[in-house]
């Protein structure tokens, strides 16, 4: 028999699939518009590779993720912010045209150490098993492309992450290419669950139509609590003790929304990116 509690996570997943089937949807609609609007002003425009993981982090238009960052008609009461003020400094909006030729060491160890205002998250990368996402997040950080972005979405309902890596701070920001999926046999991901501590990509997949694979860009999310997902976005990484400490403190204030998937209430920003070969 259905537990109250298994229930609930089932109606949270369904719901995070529909907002999915939304956000495809619009999306489409916007690039058609892109497409008339470049053809009537003789205009090249160049859209971004927007990174949301299908459900929960599935990517959308600017206006639906604009609007779901923002606080519904009756914000739930916000915790104290328990963060501090971003370093001076602005984000840079950067694209690139491909996905950087490989320079890690494959069989060697990377940490990816994030300096946020919520303070130190260390996180141990998978070099071997997922060498594409790393080498993309060696070369990114390099680029200071990390630098002063906002860890734009946050859910507290069915699912536990927190979402960073969009330059835009909408969900629809990347770095203008994509990259594989990897590693998404892993024997951790037992039972469709991504354990605490979990670092992955989000992407722009879709389950019902099988479409939006290798579609990974800079947006990942942080895994603060054993969260129900098929094994759909490469796991890359894993958050340090320190910084599960963190994680957890961020996720203790909540969200904006009220509805299990906002804005975090805190202020989360990455003050600095770097990755390190350990």
């Amino acid at each position: 028999m259905v537990s109250q509690e298994q229930r609930r996570r089932q109606l949270a997943r369904e719901k995070f699939l529909r907002q999915q089937q939304r956000r495809e949807s619009a999306r489409r609609r916007s690039r058609n518009r892109n497409v008339v609007i470049a053809a009537a002003l003789a205009v090249v425009v160049v859209g971004s590779a927007g990174a949301y993981a299908a459900g929960a982090f599935e990517g959308g238009s600017k206006k639906d993720d604009a609007a779901a960052s923002k606080p519904s008609a009756v914000p739930s009461s916000k915790a104290p912010d328990p963060c501090g003020k971003p370093a001076p400094g602005k984000v840079k909006q950067q694209k690139f045209k491909k996905e950087p030729a490989f320079s890690v060491d494959k069989s060697a160890g990377y940490t990816m150490a994030l300096d946020t205002t919520c303070g130190a998250i260390d996180i141990k990368l998978d070099t071997a098993a997922a060498p594409h996402t790393v080498n993309s997040f060696d070369f990114l950080a390099g680029k200071h492309f990390f630098d002063h972005t906002k860890c734009h979405r946050m859910t507290t309902a069915g699912i536990y992450v927190l979402q960073c890596g969009d330059p835009q701070g909408t969900g629809a920001g990347g770095p203008g290419y994509t990259i594989p999926d990897e590693n998404l046999k892993d024997k951790r991901l037992k039972g469709n669950v991504y354990p605490a501590g979990t670092v992955a990509m989000a992407n722009q997949y879709n389950p019902q139509t099988k479409q939006g694979k290798n579609s990974g860009g800079s947006q990942f999310f942080l895994v603060y609590q054993d969260s129900q997902l098929p094994p759909y976005y490469t796991p890359f990484g894993t958050v340090s003790k320190g910084g599960m400490k963190v994680l957890k403190k961020i996720a203790k204030a909540g969200e904006n929304s009220g509805q299990g998937d906002g804005a975090p209430n805190a202020t989360v920003v990455i003050d600095k990116a770097a990755v390190r070969k350990s």
